[in-house]
This record gives C-alpha cells, structure tokens and sequence, in this order.
C-alpha cells in the first residue's frame, strides 16, 4: 500500500504530542507499505524512520527573495502529491501543497486528536481560522481516526458526518521506568510533577493555588514543572503567592529525563478543563507513579480506577487529593500497581494495527 502522509506538522512543529503519534504509526508500519512524507523542514525529534520511506524536502529558504521560495513551494509538493497513491493521511488539517483538501484525488484519513479549537475558541483560535480548515478536512474524509470515545462524541455533535466513517485509537506511551535511571538532574525534595502545555484551559492556575495550600503542612514540598519557560503572568502568580521557593523548573527535558522526573515523583497533577486522550496520563503510569487527574473529559476514559479524579473547578478537591497522596504512601503504591496493569489495554503495536484497518477499508 502507498500512502502519502503530507507532513505540515513536521514543518510546522518541531517536537510535540502529533509528530511523535505520525512517528509512531509512520514507523511501525509493514515492510509492504510504501509510506511518502512532504515537509518543509528536517527535524531531528519525532522524525519517522522506515525502510520504503521516501521523504520529499523542499527547503522553504532555498530561494532569495524569501517570497519566491514560498510561491514555488505550493508547486512542488503538488508535484509531489500528482503521484500515484492508495490513500493521503494529512498531518495536520490542512495540506503543504496549499490547495482545498477535499479536492484531493485520494482516499483521506483524518485524525481528530481533540475538540479544543470549536469547545476553546477564545483561547485557542480566536479568528476561527483552524476550525473553518478543520471543518473542510473533516466533511471531505473518507475515514476519521480519534484518540478517545470521548472525543467521538464530542466530534459526532458538533459536525454533520455519519458514525460509521468514525474510528476510536488510542494512543500509547514510549516513555517508560526502564528509561529513567540516567545521571539526569531532579528536583532534591520530594515533588509533585506538572507536564505539557499552560494555556487557559490547562488550568495550570488551580494547581498553583492548590498547592499553595498544601505548603503549610508539607513545607518540604516543591512543584516541578516540565515545559516551556514559565510567563511573566505565571510568575507574578507564584510571587503574589509566595511559591517561588517551592518551584522548580525544566525547559523541554529529553524523554529520558522525563521519565527520570515522572518516576521520582510523588504524582503527575493534570487539572485540565478537557483533553481529547491526555498523554501523560499513560507516561506517568508506565513512569511507575501516581496520576492525580480531571474527572472531564476523556481524561476518566483513560485512568479509569488507576488514578485519584478531582473536580477541576474546586481548588479544595485538589488540594485533598494532593494531601491524599502525601498521607498514605501504602494506597499511592496500590494505585502504582493498578497504573501498570492499566497499561496493558494501550501499546503502539495495537495502535498501528488498528489504523492499517482503517486504511484497508478506505484505500
């Protein structure tokens, strides 16, 4: 089988959640598929790697002036995309060569990871732009992958499209314990581990405050964070609360050091208002600690008994679970074990499998 994976996201995002997932399928698929991958830029995280890959790069500052550069670009990956093909399965939602995607020729999968852009416009896509793309991707689909039942249901409801064209995948977790015992730095008290993004509807904001609250009993105690730097805003907030000598910060670790950080931890904390699978749900459990999570979303859907859920709107439910946690070691270690037995239902393996399914039935 050939198929075209148009990489905008690869020339758009340098590592993150979506070109790790097109690694993984990309890279695990059978030794008969021929797999084709358009991007504007080499990365060297995240890049799939596969015996038939073939990689078409167009070197989006090859040309002086600039503009030129990008007016030729559209005409190459066009070229690229004329060739012969079963089925496309863009990255994002929109494709490199910059014209309609439901005028494509070939069967089109797409993967719906989550509903933040239509349930978060404000926050996330104040102009619309990615939902007026996103909409056009979706109603010109052959077949649509989500991360989630819950995110199937959200994307049933707010677009006119026909179930049976709907397919649930999980998602899986390559970072596990077995990573996590290098020289990387982690932080000297014991610490509850935040990971990933900050926007709004993160609600990175009721963990600071809950944690302020736990401070007075555990003054031993820090938050770490892993991500980008920490805004002026963020830390105004920590000021304003007097945290600054309680948190600890890594920009961007490398997977073995975040293992290292997920596995010498007291929990994951992960207060977000919705998420369409939630991946460090699953890194936390294979990291051999405790997720402490939202009961929204798909977020339940994925810990299931393996984790203690809080209402993301009360900052003394959080704060309780946290104190859960620091109180009885003995029911942290039981949830460990239920974590690592929850694993068993997500493997990259199962995923792949899944999705060849799917292309069968369109191709």
């Amino acid at each position: 089988m050939k198929i075209l994976y148009d990489g905008e996201v690869y020339t758009s995002q340098a590592t993150g959640g979506i070109n790790r997932y097109f690694a993984n399928i990309i890279s695990r698929l059978p030794s008969d598929f021929y797999p084709t991958l358009t991007t504007a830029s080499i990365r060297d995280k995240n890049f799939p790697k596969h015996k038939n890959l073939r990689t078409f790069f167009y070197p989006r500052h090859g040309f002086r002036p600039g503009r030129v550069s990008y007016w030729l670009e559209k005409y190459y990956f066009r070229l690229v995309s004329s060739l012969q093909y079963d089925i496309i399965h863009p990255t994002y939602y929109w494709i490199l060569p910059r014209h309609e995607l439901e005028k494509c020729r070939y069967p089109k999968v797409i993967t719906v990871h989550d509903m933040v852009h239509e349930l978060f416009p404000n926050l996330i896509d104040p102009a619309g732009y990615v939902v007026n793309e996103k909409r056009k991707a979706i109603l010109s689909a052959s077949a649509i992958i989500c991360d989630s039942e819950n995110t199937k249901k959200d994307l049933l409801s707010l677009y006119p499209i026909s179930e049976d064209k709907v397919f649930v995948v999980y998602l899986a977790s390559e970072i596990n314990h077995k990573m996590s015992y290098g020289k990387e730095e982690i932080p000297s008290r014991p610490y509850f581990l935040f990971v990933g993004g900050r926007l709004g509807y993160k609600n990175f904001e009721l963990l600071i405050k809950a944690f302020t609250k736990i401070t007075t009993f555990f003054p031993d105690i820090s938050l770490c964070i892993a991500g980008k730097p920490l805004s002026s805003s963020e830390n105004a907030l920590i000021s304003a609360l007097n945290l600054n000598q309680y948190i600890e910060h890594f920009a961007y670790p490398s997977d073995q050091h975040l293992a290292k950080l997920y596995r010498c931890s007291l929990a994951l904390v992960y207060p977000s208002l919705y998420e369409g699978f939630g991946l460090p749900l699953l890194e936390a459990m294979a990291c051999r600690t405790v997720a402490i999570a939202s009961n929204t979303s798909s977020i339940p859907e994925v810990v299931e008994d393996a984790g203690l859920l809080f209402n993301p709107n009360s900052l003394n439910d959080l704060a309780d679970k946290l104190l859960y946690i620091l109180n009885n070691p003995i029911e942290r270690e039981k949830l460990i074990l239920k974590g690592t037995e929850r694993l068993n239902h997500f493997s990259w393996d199962n995923t792949v499998r899944k999705t060849i399914d799917i292309y069968k039935k369109v191709a």
